[in-house]
């Protein structure tokens, strides 16, 4: 039987500009990509964050259509949601912020609600590291898996804020440039040891379309990831890997190094289908059968047969 999920981070618009088109003002948010891309795997995941009057009731919906509860999303009338202006270069994985506004972010204070407060499993979503210690704070017992998901913007701006963090955590999730920054080390085997000694036991690296990494002590597993024909849109696309990974973890219930070899394929599956349209187009529209083709796509990828002389 699945556990309890509880997901905090940001629900926001966007204008997304990419090689190959534009979109603007979609929903996006590391909460909204996680949160559905979690919601696959488990029926129990609830999400806590803020958005302003200008939300569409139509997506709070489509929340509840993926059965998400959203009893901890606070709703600020007279104010304006989260917004985020981005434009990719050729290569997608650079790309130049255009436009910031933090409104109802500004003076966001995260409440978790009583009953969401011993969740299982818990995700701290890429969002500032103080809010990510209120929540913390406001659990009633310390869940089995807390993961967590940052920034190089933190690192550089609120990096003690940061560092408190890491140290009640057991998963950190970030990206190969932010590993090296956080780390002061190249070497991403130097800069997982590093990072491990701040307080999590599991290190995940993301790199992109050259896969993932997990380290766990003297133990490293590699996921490749998955060539895909058509790469519209990478925003959200860690967001939604974090959301299926600790949406597996918390539909399997099994937290040991293995299982979480398994949980990131399913990650990486997630995020493979973000990226094939702008926003979250294509993460709220998938059938139950592609998953499963989209793992055992990521399993073929992975076997070898082979003798050693």
């Amino acid at each position: 039987m699945s556990s309890s999920l509880l997901v905090i981070g940001t629900v926001a618009f966007d204008n997304l500009e990419t090689p190959f088109g534009k979109a603007d003002m979609v929903v996006g948010g590391a909460a909204t990509y996680a949160g559905l891309s979690a919601s696959y795997f488990t029926p129990y995941t609830s999400i806590v964050s803020v958005v302003g009057e200008d939300f569409p009731q139509s997506f709070i919906n489509t929340f509840r259509e993926h059965k998400i509860n959203t009893e901890g999303l606070q709703i600020k009338k007279g104010e304006k949601s989260f917004f985020w202006a981005g434009k990719y270069h050729i290569d997608m994985n650079t790309r130049d912020t255009l436009d910031t506004q933090l409104n109802v972010l500004a003076d966001f204070d995260p409440v978790v609600p009583e009953n969401l407060r011993s969740s299982e499993y818990l995700l701290l979503g890429n969002l500032m590291p103080k809010l990510q210690l209120r929540v913390l704070e406001q659990m009633a017992v310390r869940p089995k898996l807390v993961v967590m998901d940052t920034m190089n913007f933190w690192m550089e701006t609120a990096l003690d804020d940061l560092k408190l963090v890491l140290k009640q955590v057991d998963v950190l999730t970030i990206n190969d440039e932010e590993a090296r920054l956080l780390s002061g080390e190249y070497s991403l085997v130097k800069a997982a040891k590093k990072i491990m000694n701040m307080g999590p036991q599991y290190l995940i690296i993301k790199k992109g379309e050259n896969g993932a990494l997990l380290f766990r002590d003297n133990k490293v597993f590699f996921a490749p990831a998955l060539p895909l024909e058509d790469v519209f849109d990478p925003t959200g696309a860690g967001d939604s890997f974090a959301g299926g990974f600790i949406g597996y973890m918390a539909a399997t219930d099994d937290i040991s190094f293995e299982n979480m070899r398994r949980a990131i394929i399913y990650g990486s599956a997630m995020a493979s289908f973000t990226v094939e349209k702008f926003g979250t187009e294509r993460l709220v529209n998938i059938k139950e059968d592609e998953v499963a083709t989209r793992i055992q796509s990521f399993v073929n990828l992975m076997q070898v047969d082979m003798e050693l002389n």
